[in-house]
């Protein structure tokens, strides 16, 4: 049985008070899930991963989101309140590497196992701040933009040529970095010709996305390729780039979500480097149970990670197209 809080409106406040007294009532061990937005599909999705797992595993789930993926303070202060309840773990997927670092290390005070969703911290940082996490799962970020700089090198050849944009997710979150370093350093490799001329931050929002594409755009009107950090960038380069006329542009996303799914069936999105966010989130509650019972977990768990086109979708012969949501 799930239990979710989502922490916005204050007009929920009473609500979720009642909820979280009923979530943790039950005999069954009480997970606290504390995720980004469930607005963005990639976190529906693990979200439904949580779930499927939870009830897979006998165990409680208690989520909490917040509205937005930039939503930092209130992220603390849902954390905060997820700790009040003492759930058996605490399972989170922070908005930066920082923002929840003094919950963190108030869980670790109560001998509440942390669990680090989707890669979002730093083990630098937090082992400098003094926070145990028992265990880091998601993609490998690096990897997953070395898979579409792959890509695209296979699309326009290695001796390609022009200029390359790349969007990076919000300034200081470590998961866009890494997977914007890790498209960059791969296309180098792959295809030196084609050059990044610009690399900034869309905060992980299609209507900025679209902004900087524009402006790139004008500086660069022969623009061959866009890569984002995650596909609701992606879908806002691509809007704008079409918008612009320039329909060859070849535009690349990361996560997989729905909507990046039905833009790639379309033939509008050329393709997104799926996160499977589904698997992640099943296979962190089934981790998290191993935890409690004493079992080791590998410090750091990397969930595979495939590139969805149009002909992938249509032919559906990988075995990890079952987790696409």
């Amino acid at each position: 049985m799930r239990k979710q809080g989502l922490a916005a409106a204050s007009t929920a406040a009473l609500a979720l008070a009642l909820t979280a007294v009923a979530a943790f009532a039950d005999d069954k061990p009480t997970y606290g899930v504390l995720m980004k937005t469930l607005s963005n599909p990639f976190w529906g999705a693990m979200e439904k991963g949580v779930d499927a797992a939870g009830k897979a595993e006998g165990v409680d789930i208690y989520l909490q989101a917040v509205e937005s993926d930039q939503a930092a303070e209130p992220q603390l202060n849902a954390c905060n309140t997820m700790l009040q309840k003492k759930p058996a773990a605490m399972i989170t997927a922070a908005i930066n590497s920082t923002i929840l670092l003094p919950c963190l290390k108030q869980a670790n005070e109560m001998k509440i196992p942390v669990v680090d969703l989707d890669n979002n911290l730093d083990p630098a940082i937090t082992a400098k701040a003094g926070v145990d996490v028992a265990f880091h799962i998601g993609s490998d970020n690096e990897a997953a933009g070395a898979k579409g700089a792959d890509w695209l090198a296979s699309q326009l050849g290695k001796n390609a040529k022009g200029p390359v944009l790349v969007i990076e997710g919000l300034s200081g979150n470590i998961t866009g970095k890494k997977r914007a370093v890790g498209f960059a350093t791969e296309l180098k490799k792959q295809a030196p010709g084609l050059e990044i001329v610009a690399s900034l931050p869309g905060d992980w929002d299609s209507l900025k996305a679209a902004n900087i594409t524009n402006d790139t755009l004008q500086r660069s009107p022969d623009l061959v390729a866009i890569f984002a950090a995650n596909d609701d960038m992606a879908l806002g380069a691509l809007e704008a780039a079409r918008a612009a006329g320039k329909d060859k542009v070849i535009v690349i996303g990361v996560d997989g979500n729905s909507n990046a799914v039905k833009s790639i069936k379309a033939g509008r999105l050329d393709a997104s480097v799926a996160q499977l966010p589904f698997l992640v989130g099943m296979q962190a509650v089934q981790g998290v149970k191993k935890v409690l019972a004493g079992d080791k977990v590998p410090e750091m768990t990397y969930v595979p990670t495939l590139v969805l086109t149009k002909q992938a979708i249509e032919e559906n012969k990988d075995p990890l197209m079952q987790y696409v949501k």
